[in-house]
């Protein structure tokens, strides 16, 4: 059977610990604070306090050669790249890393991670893909303080570009996919015009998307 070893046990990590362990895989769990380690230890028997950038502790935890590791380090951007460059030189196979941002993620790759996630991100685009119909505006709370928006180009928007929109709104808001015609993109040009009959979705701060639906409902008036 294949060992799987999940470092760093927020939300994320422990959610892909538990299921992991709950399909009957053989996992080991390893985070630095012993709270967390008490929480998944109902679930895998293998869960260790340790400093996953140290070689030493991760070799003595038997994490040396195993098929996958999967990074879920929270905001500690230095403790996850130090953490990956460890586990390569233990010779750990596939190497799944979990980045904040863009330049995280870029560095993370350039190291040697097999494959890189943004799960806040790829959550997202799942409700962009799920929400269906051409209402003017669709809301849904991503978090306490965060909210993603669809709706369909108003006479406000026709025009601007992509980096306007999100300059004018203090770049506290962003775009995470544009519908044109029958398919959705993902990676969209900033420099882009917006045109009439595009489905727009945006994600951001609550604040911020409430003022651009007030925005594109006044000047759409």
């Amino acid at each position: 059977m294949k060992t799987y070893a999940v470092i760093g046990l927020g939300k994320f990590g422990y959610h892909i610990a538990k299921g992991l362990a709950e399909q009957g895989m053989d996992i080991i769990a390893i985070d630095n604070d012993p709270h967390k380690i008490q929480e998944i230890s109902e679930f895998i028997e293998d869960a260790i306090i340790l400093d996953s950038t140290d070689i030493k502790a991760l070799r003595e935890a038997g994490v040396v050669g195993l098929d996958t590791v999967i990074i879920s380090i929270g905001e500690n951007i230095e403790a996850s790249i130090l953490t990956l460059m460890a586990l390569k030189e233990l010779d750990n196979k596939n190497i799944i890393a979990k980045a904040i941002t863009l330049t995280h993620g870029e560095i993370l790759a350039r190291l040697g991670a097999f494959k890189v996630i943004y799960p806040e991100r790829e959550s997202a685009k799942k409700l962009v893909e799920n929400l269906v119909g051409n209402v003017v505006i669709d809301q849904i709370d991503f978090s306490s303080t965060v909210k993603i928006a669809k709706f369909l180009a108003t006479k406000f928007l026709i025009g601007k570009t992509i980096k306007d929109i999100e300059v004018l709104l203090e770049n506290e808001v962003h775009l995470i996919a544009c519908k044109t015609r029958d398919s959705w993109s993902y990676d969209v040009d900033k420099n882009y015009k917006i045109r009439d009959s595009d489905m727009l979705a945006f994600i951001g701060q609550k604040n911020f998307i409430d003022k651009l639906r007030n925005l594109t409902i006044k000047n759409e008036s």
